[in-house]
């Protein structure tokens, strides 16, 4: 069984947050029936669990800590798909522990689990012309045009989880 993680915020305003990008991705899996369990919302397709903490970034670990080891899951098959602004809008990469120098949502899970050895899908949303703090900049919606930009980045996302993790 793989796990797919998207992390986001779990009330309506923040939906179109760049923080939401791990949500986003989730959605458009094709996701037809999520479950409330382990503080998160879930979704099974195929032999992959999909995976949208309830709780807010910042305790995204609990809920993840939860289902890995419910699910005895090894962090070769875990994928958490995020934000990143070290990564500019329309750019993405797939590594294993490999993430942003700071994004709190990433550290609670890796506290929580105590490894940072998982897959990580680091999805760009750096597209700041002026300097505005990166805390406010990811808590703020996408502009029309930077929607298009996302929506084509996630179906390449798709696309790449499906041919390297045979989802």
């Amino acid at each position: 069984m793989k796990i797919i993680v998207g992390l986001g915020n779990p009330e309506e305003k923040y939906a179109k947050n760049r923080h939401n990008v791990g949500f986003m991705v989730l959605d458009k899996l094709l996701a037809v029936r999520w479950e409330s369990k382990f503080e998160a919302l879930t979704c099974k397709v195929g032999d992959t669990l999909l995976v949208k903490p309830q709780t807010f970034m910042n305790r995204s670990g609990d809920s993840v800590s939860e289902i890995v080891n419910f699910y005895k899951v090894s962090t070769d098959e875990l994928i958490v798909v995020h934000d990143d602004l070290d990564i500019r809008l329309g750019e993405f990469k797939i590594q294993k522990g490999i993430g942003p120098k700071v994004h709190n949502g990433l550290t609670s899970v890796e506290e929580r689990l105590g490894k940072k050895d998982f897959w990580r899908v680091r999805v760009g949303v750096d597209n700041r012309t002026v300097k505005i703090a990166g805390e406010d900049y990811v808590l703020s919606d996408f502009s029309s045009d930077e929607e298009t930009i996302i929506n084509k980045i996630i179906k390449e996302i798709i696309d790449h989880l499906a041919a390297q993790f045979k989802i």
